[in-house]
């Protein structure tokens, strides 16, 4: 499997690089959202970062258990538990090879998929009615 050091070493990169993702990716998802939705939006985020977050541990321990092939991890030998982790990393990067080919299929689609304007309608009078239906112009016969 490695020397612990080496494979700590490799986990820190791992997790440097995570932070750097989330931090670019989450600021050019907020970038395109209009200020009225930013809540709701970050709040989304946040919703799949943790679920994705529980459901991949939850997965990948099982996928550790399964391959570890023992009753209880904790009596595998050795020899099981370096198999598991090495086929659990294997899953793993697997998970990230399909998601790179999802990431880039949808890429030639999002031109597609921005045709969609999320932002408010113009507010020609700079106070803000234009973006709350019923205020601003007075109606006929008012």
């Amino acid at each position: 499997m490695g020397q612990p050091g080496v494979e700590l070493g490799r986990l820190a990169v791992l997790t440097a690089g995570c932070a750097v993702f989330q931090t670019a990716n989450n600021t050019a998802v907020m970038a395109e959202v209009p200020p009225d939705r930013r809540g709701v939006v970050s709040g989304a985020l946040g919703l799949a970062r943790n679920l994705g977050l529980v459901t991949g541990a939850s997965v990948m321990g099982a996928v550790f258990a399964l391959a570890a092939a023992a009753g209880d991890v904790a009596t595998a030998s050795p020899a099981a538990v370096a198999a598991a982790t090495r086929i659990t990393f294997a899953v793993a990067a697997a998970l990230v090879l399909l998601a790179l080919a999802v990431a880039a299929g949808g890429r030639g689609r999002s031109g597609a998929a921005r045709t969609t304007d999320l932002t408010p309608p113009r507010d020609p009078a700079g106070d803000g009615t234009a973006a709350r239906p019923g205020t601003g112009a007075q109606r006929p016969g008012s």
